[in-house]
């Protein structure tokens, strides 16, 4: 099949998933997850992280595609410098092509670099002037994303928000307060299942993440009953280990 054929099916599904975030019950934590996902899939990015504000308006990491971008995005929250907090102060398309060459955050590009990341391209969660959080594009080899890609990505970025930002009988920051500490919280237990599965099995925590999310799309669990499940002990952890 044509590779643009597959990509632009692949495309249609990833925003046919988000549309549906609006109109019934979702897992927000899937969301997240989803998002970061396609990305990878979609634009071609080595990995992705997202970050969103709480509360306190304090930008939290809520979902990463591996280890490294999970590090990675953490380490600019504590450092306060970063593409990523750029964007989300500017509400604008934060690009950095090369890392090598790059001068604005010299703790963060060299954190960066060694973590194995050669770019980075960074996207705002916004809606109609209310920015909420950034959407960042990790990628091993310094590369010029085209137009075309970030604007994909950008889409993606949007309808995401929509969906975190809808009105349910609500007001908006209501909403996302609520959904994002539930995100924070269930992003621990499963920060802990996956220590379990990788210490019982003696896998990485990437596989041991990858292992928990398809079991539960498989088993149609949402992810994070499925990982409390794991931690507490009330589910077998035999049926996550077994050979794939």
């Amino acid at each position: 099949m044509n590779t643009p054929v597959v990509r632009e099916a692949a495309l249609v599904e990833a925003f046919v998933r988000l549309a549906d975030t609006l109109v019934d019950d979702y897992d927000v934590i899937e969301l997240f997850h989803g998002l970061c996902a396609d990305c990878v899939t979609l634009l071609r990015a080595d990995a992705a992280g997202l970050l969103l504000t709480d509360q306190r308006e304090s930008l939290q990491v809520v979902s990463a595609s591996s280890e490294q971008a999970h590090l990675i995005e953490l380490f600019q929250i504590q450092s306060q410098q970063g593409p990523c907090l750029d964007c989300f102060r500017t509400s604008q398309v934060v690009r950095v092509d090369d890392l090598s060459v790059e001068s604005r955050w010299p703790r963060f590009s060299a954190r960066a670099r060694e973590h194995g990341f050669g770019a980075v391209h960074a996207l705002p969660m916004r809606l109609r002037g209310q920015t909420i959080g950034a959407l960042n594009l990790f990628h091993r080899e310094p590369l010029v994303m085209s137009e075309a890609d970030l604007n994909v990505g950008q889409a993606l970025a949007d309808v995401a928000t929509i969906a975190i930002l809808s009105d349910r009988n609500t007001r908006e920051r209501e909403l996302l307060t609520e959904q994002l500490q539930a995100a924070l919280t269930s992003r621990v237990v499963i920060e802990q299942a996956k220590g379990v599965l990788a210490e019982r099995g003696g896998i990485g925590l990437d596989e041991a993440f990858t292992r928990l999310r398809e079991h539960a799309r498989r088993t149609n669990q949402r992810l994070s009953e499925l990982a409390r499940g794991v931690v507490i002990g009330t589910y077998d952890t035999a049926a996550l280990l077994r050979p794939r």
